[in-house]
């Protein structure tokens, strides 16, 4: 299913500059695989070394939370969108 991903800034330095770019898959497991092969280093900055999302990243299908839906099995259809966006954090002192 092709697919519109948008990136954080924080990311865009592994997948060329692009604030967002069209990439596929049927589920957002497939997806995020896809886009590292895309961009070799891409899954570096969003999983841990046994696959699973790091806590502080946060992926919405059409603005919603995957992590409502199915997570990584959540299936995709042509057209959706897919924000990858890690949570920042800080503030004044």
């Amino acid at each position: 299913m092709a697919v519109k991903v948008h990136v954080t800034s924080v990311i865009q330095k592994v997948v060329d500059g692009q604030r967002e770019f069209d990439s596929d898959g049927a589920t957002v497991g497939e997806l995020l695989s896809n886009i590292d092969r895309q961009y070799p280093g891409f899954a570096q900055q969003i999983m841990a070394a046994d696959g699973k999302l790091h806590r502080f990243v946060n992926i919405y299908l059409n603005d919603e939370d995957v992590r409502f839906l199915d997570g990584q099995e959540t299936a995709l259809s042509d057209g959706d969108t897919v924000s990858i966006l890690p949570a920042l954090a800080g503030g004044a002192r």
